[in-house]
């Protein structure tokens, strides 16, 4: 192997090797340069953000609990609301029971008075009866007119006492 003389190697290598040193220093400055702007802006403002993101999580926290507080006494409220609502439900259940039980009783009183008008106008009817076949047949005409005069009137009173029972 002959070695090549330090004049013919390529001019191509000895660039390219010392480029990437000046491109790296020149990359550390920049960054070195942001550092230090970021770390005067922090200084200059008084505030840092990490100091901004734990208030902003504090405030957020109080409310939240602050919410949830309200949610709590808004349930407590709605619960209190809700079992008046099933108190008074019972009440008007309790009411109604009540109402239905007096009707019944009711509706059984007019039926059982229903039929003791029944029974009184049959026994009223019969009497009647045996009334106009105990009388003589004779005195029967004369008196045909005045009885038929208070038949009617017997009638007319019984009907209304229906109409009004």
């Amino acid at each position: 192997m002959t070695p090549i003389p330090r004049v013919a190697r390529p001019i191509s290598l000895v660039r390219s090797g010392t480029q990437p040193i000046a491109l790296a220093a020149a990359t550390l400055l920049i960054v070195l340069a942001g550092v230090a702007s970021i770390a005067l802006w922090r200084a200059y403002t008084g505030t840092t953000p990490e100091l901004d993101r734990v208030v902003a999580a504090r405030v957020l926290q109080a409310r939240t609990a602050q919410a949830s507080e309200q949610l709590v006494e808004k349930t407590k409220g709605l619960e209190a609301t809700q079992q008046e609502s099933i108190d008074q439900l019972q009440v008007v259940q309790d009411q109604l029971s009540t109402v239905r039980r007096l009707l019944a009783s009711q509706q059984a009183d007019t039926k059982r008075l229903s039929e003791q008008v029944s029974t009184l106008t049959e026994a009223i009817d019969g009497l009647r009866q045996s009334f106009a076949s105990a009388q003589p047949s004779e005195p029967a005409a004369a008196s045909s007119r005045k009885r038929s005069g208070r038949a009617r009137a017997n009638v007319i009173k019984v009907k209304r006492a229906k109409s009004h029972g």
